[in-house]
């Protein structure tokens, strides 16, 4: 185990966490009571509990979220996707996306620190089970540096085991979303033989859930997440951050700052990428100040403009933008999932004569009847099988007939099907204006059905 980060020794030149030689500096840090502190508590209690128990919520008998890639098929808070609907999942992409760089114009990186897994789970679960079988930052820098014995040897077994076990919650609960809760509990009461696949799947998020959340830690979010080098994009002199007051002359140079941050920084040196907004420094200034009886404070969520006496502008070009392009991207989502349905049905005229006219035998042409011919594209978008059924619609041609070679067409969910059908109707209908017609498509739960309005065609006076 190498060492520890020096609280009272920070590099200018490079990383904190890394030394002269590049090799890894751990931080030990330690734990802060005080206002954020209770609430990231709560946050992070209530996100744990939505990710273990969104998978099993259901909206009109399907999972709140399935993300089933195998077979294509999506679920979001009862909207249903299939891989051909993949423009509309990219606008749901689009949305979370400017989200978050409308969010951390206006607030910095307050997902980092309140809402971003690797901190809940770390901060939320592993460091918890890290202090209660190993001790404070004090005690564990000296317990990684003695030499192992039993007793460490039996604490360190202890410690990941119990990281394994939430590990295996963690990975299992993630897994749900993507094969569903029920496959999930299928999959965990048979042999791990029959899913191997599965099976090889699960462990490997476990095994990359315990390297990073019990190792590599605050190295993920400094070295390898791409989000802190975005913030320099996203962020203005009026964005809000965790930034230290120089203008005050009340620092006494404790290190509280320094020896509670979990990226081990600095915070008096500035806005800084390893800096995740977890306001843990916030706490701990506040704590010093209140014991010294100095206003509190002195490190707080303020713009760069407000340290410098000026007003900070929430409205302004930056934000109007980014919530200008995120209204239209959810306002396009809602009008393209308001005008789906989850019976499509597309006609269009087939290929060759327009009609055919069949002569009644025997008569004057009264009885004589005209055919059109048309191709007909049936999609379910539904998660089940559904029988359809082809009628006319609301505006009904007399006499009119649809000539199909099946009177019911079978689909599965998710299935499109092509079928060929006639019209037939009597000819007189055209002498009476009547071109126009109705096609009804009806699920066989007659809760579901679409309708498309075509020409019919004839030999017109």
């Amino acid at each position: 185990m190498s060492q520890g980060i020096n609280p009272r020794d920070l590099a200018k030149d490079r990383l904190t966490t890394t030394d002269a030689e590049g090799r890894r500096l751990h931080v030990y840090a330690q734990s802060v009571t005080g206002f954020y502190r209770n609430r990231r508590s709560l946050v992070q209690a209530v996100l744990v509990l939505v990710f273990l128990a969104l998978p099993w919520w259901k909206i009109n008998g399907q999972q709140a979220i399935l993300l089933d890639v195998i077979h294509r098929r999506f679920t979001l808070f009862g909207i249903q996707f299939w891989a051909h609907d993949a423009p509309m999942l990219a606008f749901v992409a689009g949305a979370a996306v400017l989200s978050i760089a409308f969010i951390t114009a206006l607030f910095g990186r307050v997902w980092c620190g309140w809402a971003c897994p690797q901190t809940v789970f770390i901060d939320g679960i592993f460091l918890r089970i890290e202090r209660l079988i190993e001790g404070d930052a004090v005690k564990r820098r000296a317990f990684d540096a003695r030499p192992l014995d039993i007793d460490k040897a039996l604490l360190k077994a202890a410690k990941w085991s119990l990281f394994t076990l939430v590990a295996l919650v963690i990975s299992h609960s993630f897994l749900g979303y993507f094969v569903g809760v029920e496959r999930l509990a299928e999959i965990v009461r048979r042999p791990p033989a029959e899913n191997i696949g599965l099976f090889a799947v699960m462990a490997g998020i476990t095994g990359l859930l315990l390297f990073d959340f019990g190792w590599f830690r605050e190295q993920f979010c400094t070295v390898v997440c791409p989000y802190g080098r975005f913030q320099s994009l996203l962020l203005d002199s009026h964005s809000l951050v965790i930034a230290y007051d120089a203008k005050r002359p009340d620092c006494v140079d404790c290190f509280r700052c320094v020896q509670v941050c979990p990226t081990g920084i600095d915070i008096r040196r500035g806005v800084q990428l390893e800096c995740i907004a977890c306001t843990a420094c916030i706490d701990a200034c506040d704590d010093v100040m209140t014991r010294l009886r100095l206003p509190p404070r002195l490190i707080k969520y303020a713009s760069e403009e407000s340290i410098q006496g000026r007003k900070t502008k929430f409205l302004r070009a930056r934000t109007v933008v980014y919530f200008g392009l995120l209204v239209m991207i959810v306002t396009a989502l809602t009008a393209v999932v308001g005008s789906r349905r989850d019976l499509e049905l597309f006609v269009a005229r087939a290929a060759g004569a327009p009609y055919q006219e069949i002569a009644a035998a025997g008569t004057d042409g009264a009885g004589t009847k005209i055919v059109n011919r048309f191709r007909s594209e049936v999609t379910n978008r539904t998660f089940r099988p559904v029988v359809v059924t082809f009628t006319q619609g609301q505006e009904v041609v007399a006499g009119a007939n649809i000539v199909l070679a099946t009177q019911k067409l079978e689909l599965a969910a998710g299935e499109t099907r092509t079928v060929d059908l006639f019209v037939e109707f009597p000819k007189a209908e055209l002498s009476e204006g009547k071109r126009k017609f109705q096609l009804t498509v009806t699920s066989d739960s007659e809760l579901t059905k679409n309708t498309e309005e075509v020409m019919l065609v004839g030999p017109y006076r």
